[in-house]
């Protein structure tokens, strides 16, 4: 048996390629219910004669989805490091992950009551985290520091293409409830498969039998400060974005009174995914070639800042437009690089998994957290100005959080 090392083999076009479908599924089968599905099934059942009633339910029900992920992400992480099975470590939890994520999905369109769409959406999330956590540890395990720019690209990338290709789906195809949710489901199962099935992973370290304890989930931020604030710096950017994007619907219908505005939000989407998947592809890959992650990662989420002040001050369609190109473009760039940035500042090669695992919490519940305190802010404020403003100046503070870090340029 052997320690774990540090990959030196690039991976290839194949191996990119199916990693690449795999995050589209995922993201489409998260986003699209964020997005569209689960606020339109939760209208269904309440019938709010208010809006803000609408957006605190579907708060309350993310919140508690982000209790769940809170704790799947590191819990997960931390068993698949000790996970030793001919199959390897990873692939069993990417196989768990993503049934129970699809078969969550499925079942939560068959509800009808406020319970059971709480219930089924925490399975969902819960079986989102784990397929997660899993596939992200993979990037550490098989891709080499000088590859992994390019590489969380195209992990960032199909988040953009996963949201417009739902969107576009749903709308387009007029599905209803349960079919919306079905065919999100035999998405996610489609395209993560190929890369469970395909791609085969080293042997198993010899740290992979170790037991795990309760004192491994606690990293000091003394010891490890690059990691502290990398993990800082994470949650904020994320929080301005969650606060940016997941009451977009009702800032478009109750904020700017806009009649089309389920077909405006794909038009938002749109130009959103074109300025991901330029930002996140190039700037991954030339963080890469020059050994630089922070610039990158500052100037990211500065222009995330940017993008939620200027719907701050401007509220409009056209401003919104311009607000989805500059939001696309930053966090595109930030998602890739930042990634990579992550994998650097791992505190031990053996919890890979784990250590990942923690910083996946602040992609997840942040934004499962934002709907309830966004609908708060709005709520207590009478409009969202000051919930963009909250956003632009959290992302900001973000931008300033990675300065401090000194292992990684």
């Amino acid at each position: 048996m052997r320690a774990p090392t540090e990959p030196r083999r690039l991976v290839g076009r194949r191996w990119i390629t199916l990693f690449a479908l795999a995050w589209l599924g995922i993201w489409l089968a998260q986003l699209t219910p964020i997005q569209l599905l689960l606020p339109t099934q939760v209208d269904l059942q309440l019938q709010p004669t208010q809006w803000v009633d609408s957006v605190v339910a579907f708060g309350i029900i993310s919140g508690i989805a982000g209790v769940c992920a809170l704790i799947a992400y590191p819990v997960t992480g931390m068993l698949s490091d000790r996970t030793a099975t001919r199959f390897g470590r990873r692939r069993p939890w990417m196989v768990v992950g993503t049934m129970v994520f699809a078969g969550a999905l499925i079942l939560l369109g068959a509800q009808h009551s406020m319970i059971g769409i709480g219930i089924f959406w925490c399975l969902a999330l819960t079986g989102f985290c784990v397929l997660t956590a899993a596939l992200t540890a993979i990037i550490s395990d098989q891709v080499p520091v000088r590859q992994r720019g390019l590489v969380s690209g195209w992990m960032s990338a199909p988040q953009a293409i996963g949201i417009i290709v739902g969107l576009v789906l749903v709308t387009a195809l007029a599905l209803g409830q349960f079919a919306g949710y079905l065919l999100t489901a035999v998405l996610l199962v489609v395209l993560v498969l190929p890369f469970v099935c395909l791609v085969p992973e080293p042997p198993a370290p010899s740290t992979a039998h170790r037991k795990p304890a309760l004192a491994d989930f606690w990293i000091s931020p003394r010891a490890h400060p690059d990691f502290g604030w990398t993990l800082l710096s994470r949650v904020l950017v994320n929080i301005g974005n969650a606060f940016g994007t997941t009451l977009l619907l009702y800032f478009l219908q109750f904020g700017l009174g806009d009649t089309s505005a389920a077909d405006d939000l794909v038009v938002l989407s749109a130009i959103y995914m074109v300025f991901v998947l330029i930002s996140a592809v190039s700037f991954g890959k030339l963080s890469d070639v020059i050994g630089r992650r922070k610039v990158f990662v500052f100037t990211a989420a500065s222009l995330q800042g940017i993008a939620a002040l200027l719907l701050a001050f401007v509220p409009s369609l056209p401003v919104a437009m311009v607000a989805a190109g500059f939001l696309g473009f930053g966090f595109g760039s930030f998602l890739s690089v930042d990634q990579a940035l992550a994998t650097q500042v791992l505190p031990n090669a053996a919890d890979r998994g784990k250590d990942l695992g923690i910083m996946n919490i602040a992609y997840a519940v942040p934004q499962a957290i934002a709907p309830l305190a966004g609908a708060g802010i709005v709520a207590l404020t009478g409009g969202f100005t000051v919930l963009f403003l909250v956003a632009g100046f959290t992302a900001l503070l973000g931008a300033l959080a990675v300065v401090p870090v000194k292992a990684v340029r």
